[in-house]
């Protein structure tokens, strides 16, 4: 490897807005903040909601009737 030409590379803090705080090694070379961690994302912590697609399709084919896909001679 080359001298002098890599970035540095320092311990840094990560502070999420929920108030977790992870140690790390980062080339920023200073502690920040950020609005999310695998703590407080709702798809870590299983308080995800899933959107009922079902409700929109029955609406869909309640509007427009079921098309066949068969060719008519």
């Amino acid at each position: 490897m080359k001298a002098e030409i890599h970035p540095d590379y320092q311990n840094v803090t990560i502070t999420c807005s929920c108030g977790n705080v992870m140690h790390t090694r980062s080339t920023r070379c200073e502690d920040f903040l950020v609005d999310v961690c695998s703590k407080c994302h709702p798809f870590y912590t299983g308080t995800q909601k899933v959107a009922d697609s079902g409700g929109q399709i029955d609406k869909f084919k309640q509007r427009f009737g079921v098309i066949s896909s068969r060719k008519k001679s």
